[in-house]
């Protein structure tokens, strides 16, 4: 059951990069971009981290976290936030409940066969906890600058 706008998230909490746990309740005060992305260190993946990385400031002054999570173990998303220096947290979610939490694994076709996968999509919550914008089905290119509007537009209220 996909979330709707103006919902309070539920709180949830997964293995994250720098051997920590990500908890969604202890980020409270502050607005959260969370990003799913289908598989670290692929191409359209590194690209739209590497957007996120380079706007971080711009979401740090909006008091906005960026976080990013894709079904991979924590090991490969430590290799990928290393390799490519992003400067904001991955999270591991192996057994999919952050990506069911918010409805992203859509059936998808590579190659001409069918499989589940993550749909890339992204979510701005706001610092009460609650959704206020989701994008699904996301095309990397000029998609950050899109949230970065949408997330300086939620701070200035």
């Amino acid at each position: 059951m996909p979330l709707d706008i103006g919902q309070t998230v539920p709180d949830f909490s997964a293995p994250a990069t720098g051997d920590t746990t990500l908890t969604l309740s202890e980020l409270r005060g502050q607005q959260v971009v969370v990003y799913f992305y289908p598989k670290a260190s692929t191409p359209g993946c590194t690209t739209e981290g590497g957007d996120f990385r380079d706007r971080k400031a711009d979401f740090d002054a909006a008091n906005t976290v960026i976080v990013g999570v894709s079904r991979d173990g924590i090991r490969a998303q430590e290799n990928f936030k290393a390799k490519q220096d992003f400067n904001f947290t991955l999270v591991s979610d192996k057994d999919e409940t952050v990506c069911q939490l918010f409805d992203v694994i859509k059936l998808k076709k590579l190659y001409g066969k069918e499989h589940l996968g993550i749909e890339r999509s992204t979510f701005l919550i706001d610092s009460e906890g609650k959704l206020a914008q989701a994008w699904r089905g996301v095309k990397v290119p000029g998609h950050v600058d899109e949230v970065l509007a949408a997330a300086q537009t939620l701070h200035a209220r």
